[in-house]
């Protein structure tokens, strides 16, 4: 099936690893022109190579003019997919105001300043693309994820408001609200299988199994089953869908919105 991404510029946040890998790398399958960006410029320019990707350019997102610099150098940016973010296990009873001010500015502030950015160029040309990528947690709270649950839940609006602002202009903005994923955000070593059963009586294996045996699939997601729905919505095929929260978590919040 033809996406209709052939050489359209497509920018995707925190795509040196797990979801973003996955999403760069469906994306430049589909002939799109794709642009990675994470924190280690190295790493960068090695996901660039093995992706296929047009450009790679290192940012941290979490400084305030860096989704400004990360754009110019980009060009004209035809989809726009915000993945970058961070999770942990911690209670909220010890949760610092700095801890929520830190996830704050990258797991929302990005996406402001990314869509915010882009906006122009969009506008200008009369169409566009946002993916926001946000979390079941954005549903339904995790309670071992406060921070982690606030800020995605702040996605889903922003999204929201995006689709509704810009609708006029062409520009479509959708969220997708992934379940736990077979990533190094959970699977990797210190990930949140390994602080899950820190805080429990469990191995992090039976942390692994319970997790997975939580969702009505009975699985964690792989990260290629959300990339497949992130450039689905990226795509000329889902050209009447905005303002959208699409769950892909294996039926795991049992709300149908």
């Amino acid at each position: 099936m033809d996406l209709g991404l052939r050489d359209r510029t497509c920018l995707v946040t925190g795509s040196t690893a797990g979801i973003g890998l996955e999403t760069a790398r469906m994306l430049a399958a589909e002939g799109a022109r794709v642009v990675v960006t994470g924190r280690d410029p190295e790493r960068v320019e090695r996901v660039k190579d093995e992706t296929g990707a047009a450009d790679g350019i290192a940012a941290d997102l979490s400084a305030p003019d860096a989704a400004g610099r990360l754009v110019a150098a980009a060009g004209q940016v035809d989809c726009l997919v915000n993945n970058v973010g961070e999770a942990y296990q911690v209670a909220f009873d010890d949760l610092t105001d700095e801890q929520w001010d830190s996830m704050w500015q990258l797991n929302v502030m990005s996406y402001v300043r990314c869509i915010r950015a882009v906006l122009p160029g969009m506008r200008s040309a009369g169409r566009g693309v946002i993916v926001n990528v946000s979390s079941t947690a954005g549903k339904r709270p995790s309670t071992g994820m406060p921070n982690y649950s606030v800020t995605k839940a702040a996605v889903l609006s922003l999204s929201r408001l995006v689709a509704d602002l810009y609708a006029n202009d062409g520009i479509r903005c959708n969220a997708v609200a992934p379940g736990p994923t077979a990533t190094g955000a959970w699977l990797g070593e210190g990930g949140l299988a390994d602080q899950q059963a820190a805080r429990s009586k469990n191995t992090r294996l039976e942390v692994i199994e319970a997790v997975g045996k939580g969702r009505p699939l009975g699985r964690l997601a792989e990260p290629e089953e959300i990339a497949s729905v992130i450039c689905f919505l990226c795509s000329e095929r889902s050209s009447y869908v905005t303002g959208a929260a699409w769950s892909a978590d294996g039926g795991t919040v049992p709300i149908i919105i």
